[in-house]
C-alpha cells in the first residue's frame, strides 16, 4: 500500500486472496448447479473447493483473525495437498479410464501428509504475510519431500495426458471431445506452473512463496477446468432431464 497512490492491489494480496476466493467458490457452486453430480463432477467441485480453501487460510494467515496463524498454515497445507492426486483421478476420468492403481497411490501419498500436518506439531518452523504473498515455512527435509510429491504427481499428471492425447488423436473424431478435454487440462497445468517458474527466475525471492504464488495463479487453471473441460465431458442438468 502506499499512502500518496491510494490501495495498490499486488498480484497476491489480502484484497485479491478474498477475489479469488469468492471466484473459486462461485466456480464450485456454478458446476454444482450446471453439471450433473457425476464422479468427474463431485471431483471437479473437490477441488475447486480445496483451491479456495487455501485462498481462505492464507487470508486468515495475512489478518490474524479466527485460528492462530499456525492452524490456518496447517489447513491450507491440507487443502492444496488434495490437489494432486484429484488430478490424477480427474484424468482417470477424463479418458474413461477404469480406476487404477496408481490413483490410489496418489491418495495414499496425500493421507501421509495430510496426517503429517495434522499431527506432527512442527511442521511448520514459520509462517509470514509478506503483503503480496503468504510465506509458509517448513523443514528442510519435510518441504524437499513435500515438493517431491507435489510436483512428482503433477509431473505425473502431464505425462498421462501427452500419452492419452495421442491415443485420443488416432481415434480421430470419435474421440475429439476427450481429446480437447485431456489437452484442456494439460493447459490448465501449464497455465499455473510455467508463470510461478517464470516469476521464481526473475525475483528468486518468490520462491519463498511458491504455494501462494502458485495457487495465485491456479485460479487460471480453475477457469479452464469449468468453461473448457466440464462443458466437453460433463453431463448438463438440462440435457439428463431432456433424456428421462
Amino acid at each position: 500500500m502506499r499512502k500518496n497512490e491510494g490501495v495498490r492491489l499486488y498480484c497476491f494480496s489480502p484484497p485479491v486472496m478474498v477475489a479469488t476466493l469468492v471466484l473459486e467458490t462461485g466456480l464450485a457452486l456454478y458446476t454444482a448447479w450446471r453439471y450433473k453430480m457425476t464422479m468427474l463432477t463431485r471431483l471437479a467441485i473437490i477441488m475447486l473447493v480445496g483451491l479456495a480453501t487455501f485462498q481462505l487460510a492464507e487470508y486468515f494467515v495475512c489478518t490474524s483473525y479466527g485460528l492462530h496463524a499456525e492452524q490456518w498454515s496447517r489447513l491450507g497445507f491440507i487443502a492444496i495437498s488434495t490437489l494432486p492426486p484429484l488430478g490424477i483421478h480427474i484424468m482417470h476420468q477424463l479418458d474413461a479410464k477404469p480406476r487404477r492403481k496408481l490413483v490410489v497411490a496418489a491418495y495414499a501419498t496425500m493421507v501421509g501428509f495430510i496426517v503429517f500436518f495434522l499431527m506432527y506439531r512442527t511442521a511448520f518452523i514459520g509462517y509470514r504475510c509478506s503483503g503480496n504473498y503468504v510465506i509458509f515455512q517448513l523443514g528442510a527435509r519435510a518441504s524437499m519431500a513435500y515438493g517431491v510429491y507435489y510436483y512428482g504427481w503433477l509431473a505425473t499428471g502431464i505425462g498421462l495426458g501427452m500419452r492419452w492425447a495421442n491415443e485420443l488423436l488416432a481415434k480421430g473424431h470419435a474421440g475429439l471431445k476427450k481429446l480437447q478435454a485431456v489437452r484442456g487440462f494439460i493447459l490448465g497445468y501449464l497455465v499455473f506452473l510455467i508463470p510461478t517458474a517464470i516469476a521464481n527466475t526473475f525475483k528468486p525471492e518468490t520462491r519463498r512463496g511458491i504455494p501462494s504464488v502458485m495457487c495465485g495463479f491456479a485460479v487460471l487453471f480453475a477457469l479452464i477446468l469449468v468453461f473448457y473441460i466440464l462443458p466437453r465431458t460433463a453431463l448438463h442438468r438440462r440435457a439428463s432431464k431432456a433424456s428421462t
